[in-house]
Parts: structure tokens; sequence; C-alpha cells
């Protein structure tokens, strides 16, 4: 049973910085398309961005150009650098497969406030 677990989230002032881990074990992230999701207070999950196998990344519009995808295959975990992050940043973050997602994990806290 694969097992993903995200990490580094924190609480940050707004224009900060926070980059966040996802890995995986049991499975191999590289052969999957993998995104990240929030899910803030009484918000339902969207999804965040997205890295296929073959490296082609996506964004959603509003952390496009801010927010940045990528994988370390020999670590097998994949990164969301955020940058000049915003209060409506604020959610719970999660990674899973864009398609036949496994398990969601317990997803890492990102608090942005002054």
């Amino acid at each position: 049973q694969v097992q993903v677990v995200e990490s580094g989230g924190g609480l940050v002032q707004p224009g900060e910085s926070l980059r966040l881990s996802c890995a995986a074990s049991g499975s191999i992230l590289r052969m999957y398309d993998m995104g990240w999701y929030r899910q803030a207070p009484g918000g339902e999950r969207e999804l965040v961005g997205s890295i296929s196998s073959e490296g082609s990344i996506n964004y959603a519009d509003s952390v496009k150009g801010r927010f940045t995808i990528s994988r370390d295959n020999a670590k097998n975990t994949v990164y969301l650098q955020m940058n000049s992050l915003k209060p409506e940043d604020t959610a719970v973050y999660y990674c899973n497969r864009i398609r036949a997602r496994w398990s969601w994990g317990q997803g890492t806290q990102v608090t942005v406030s002054a």
C-alpha cells in the first residue's frame, strides 16, 4: 500500500517562502502524474499544480509565477516551492496522483498571516 507523506508547512508572514516535500513509500513517483492540492478551511480541495511523468508542469492561475513544482527522482520526492505567499494561500496542502489517486496523506498545514 502506498503511503504519501507531506512535510514542510508552517506559519509564515505574507511575502515569505516555504518549500513543501512529498515522499511516497511503496511506489516510484516519477512513474505517475503527480499533483499538489490544497484545502482551505471550509473550502473544497483544489489542484494547485501538477507534474507529469514526462516532466510537464502546470499551475492554477492563482499560484502561477509564485509556486514551482519540481521532482527529485533519486530521492523519490516531489517539491512545491512557494514564494510570495499570501494569506489566501493558507490551507492544508496534499500531494497525490492526478488520476487513480492513492489514499490521502495527512497533509501539511500552511498558514500565512501577519
